[in-house]
């Protein structure tokens, strides 16, 4: 059961991968890069600050204990412990990857850590603004960033989903602690 799931998952990256284009490598890239998105989180930060004022640092608190969480949980219980080889390390089939970046990454891949940060991420906030035109933003944003990694060549699909469902479990999980101090000792101002 195992090799097949591992066989359909090299089979959906390849033709996921081989969807390339000169136009859209750059793309791809932009995507990926984490200081892309960094406009995107200063416009979060003010709309924080815009509902939260000065207690916007508790849900400041949250988003970095998420990012925290999702990355280690990534790497220590997932990378470190599977140590499955990335597609653009896979001597099997690293001569049909496109690398768009020319970068590779680290030896493995499994889970991502860019899909469990920014799903771990885009949880949280989704769960604390409970805007059904925010959530949907940033679900986008989680699945755009994610997907681009499968482009590049250094994740498969695989290790996006499970990326993304791990960090999807960080996220309700900071975001229950958070939604239980905030209960407890009133973190957040008082609604009008």
């Amino acid at each position: 059961m195992l090799d097949w799931l591992i066989h359909l998952d090299t089979q959906i990256f390849l033709l996921l991968n081989g969807l390339n284009s000169p136009f859209f490598d750059p793309i791809m890239i932009f995507f990926s890069s984490k200081l892309t998105w960094l406009p995107l989180y200063l416009l979060i930060i003010f709309y924080m600050y815009k509902r939260f004022g000065w207690r916007l640092i508790w849900p400041l608190i949250g988003i970095l204990l998420v990012v925290v969480l999702a990355d280690q949980t990534s790497v220590r219980l997932f990378k470190n412990i599977f140590e499955r080889l990335r597609p653009c390390h896979n001597p099997d089939i690293m001569d049909m990857v496109h690398l768009a970046a020319n970068r590779c990454g680290g030896k493995f891949g499994f889970i991502s850590s860019h899909a469990a940060n920014t799903f771990g991420v885009a949880t949280f906030l989704a769960l604390l603004f409970k805007r059904r035109w925010f959530t949907l933003w940033i679900i986008v944003w989680a699945i755009v960033v994610s997907y681009s990694r499968i482009y590049l060549g250094v994740h498969y699909p695989g290790d996006v989903l499970v990326g993304g469902l791990v960090g999807s479990l960080c996220g309700y999980a900071v975001w229950s602690l958070y939604h239980w101090l905030n209960r407890t000792y009133g973190l957040e101002p008082k609604q009008n």
